[in-house]
């Protein structure tokens, strides 16, 4: 059975700032070709495909999982929809959107790399990460906890970190201490995995969000960045006072994260918040 853009858009899930291994080769521009890699040390898999080609068949049951295909997105949209104007037209501009299900270490690494920087270059350090610190030879595996934490600095800062490199590796040994147990939070109270992320130095609200939505799939998280304040303060009335979390979860529901999701990309792509 064919997966139309309403169901799942390989463009705008791959392209909504949820990961960062991923590319688009252009040469038919009506039907590019999309890969993303996904996993971690020897584990990495590839996913190549165009929205044409995009079936039940094609989906072996990692990518079904990966692309979140037993959630019901569109009793959520629906959803989202009666609680204003604002949600219905941002469900409606790019509803094939799915929070992707990535590996927890990936996604928690990779939003640390985010801070302060721009996708393209987020690419390409994880890209040079992946190449000089991750195994394999044909495609490499995102490193590995292991791989990361006994580095230099100055290595870290030979693929472009920067000021981020002592916070890789920071992150790198709270996983290998224990301190962040990946499979125990996914089911811990979200104020408490909070709690855990944010002890680590380099790991902030905002880091720690991403990496619990599109990590842990922890769909109560709401992550906060300069588009959604924007967008939250035009349209909704928030500002620095308001319990974010708390008042997500109350207007969106248990699944509040995914709401962003459809908020934020359109926000980025002409939606409201462009100036307050």
């Amino acid at each position: 059975m064919i997966i139309d853009k309403n169901t799942l858009s390989l463009e705008d899930t791959l392209f909504s700032g949820q990961c960062f291994r991923v590319l688009k080769n252009p040469d038919n521009p009506d039907d590019p070709l999309f890969t993303v890699y996904s996993g971690v040390g020897e584990n990495v898999r590839e996913f190549s495909l165009r929205q044409s080609e995009l079936d039940t068949d094609s989906l072996d049951p990692y990518w079904h999982n990966f692309f979140d295909m037993d959630t019901d997105y569109e009793s959520l949209k629906k959803s989202f929809s009666e609680t204003s104007d604002i949600m219905k037209q941002a469900c409606a501009f790019a509803p094939g959107i799915r929070i992707l299900n990535q590996d927890p270490w990936e996604a928690l690494c990779s939003f640390v790399v985010s801070q302060n920087n721009n996708i393209k270059r987020i690419m390409g350090i994880i890209d040079r990460m992946c190449t000089f610190f991750g195994s394999g030879e044909v495609i490499h595996g995102f490193p590995t906890p292991e791989q990361l934490v006994d580095l230099s600095e100055e290595q870290l800062r030979a693929v472009g970190l920067g000021f981020r490199a002592p916070y890789i590796k920071n992150t790198a040994r709270a996983v290998l201490d224990g301190k962040i147990n990946f499979d125990e939070m996914k089911s811990l109270p979200i104020d408490e995995c909070r709690r855990i992320l944010m002890q680590v130095k380099g790991i902030g609200i905002k880091v720690a969000d991403c990496a619990l939505l599109f990590g842990m799939h922890r769909l109560d998280c709401y992550p906060m960045d300069v588009w959604m304040k924007r967008v939250m303060a035009e349209c909704y009335g928030w500002n620095e006072k308001t319990d974010c979390a708390c008042e997500a979860v109350r207007l969106f529901g248990p699944c509040a994260g995914v709401a962003q999701q459809y908020l934020f990309h359109w926000a980025r792509n002409g939606g409201p918040g462009q100036k307050v």
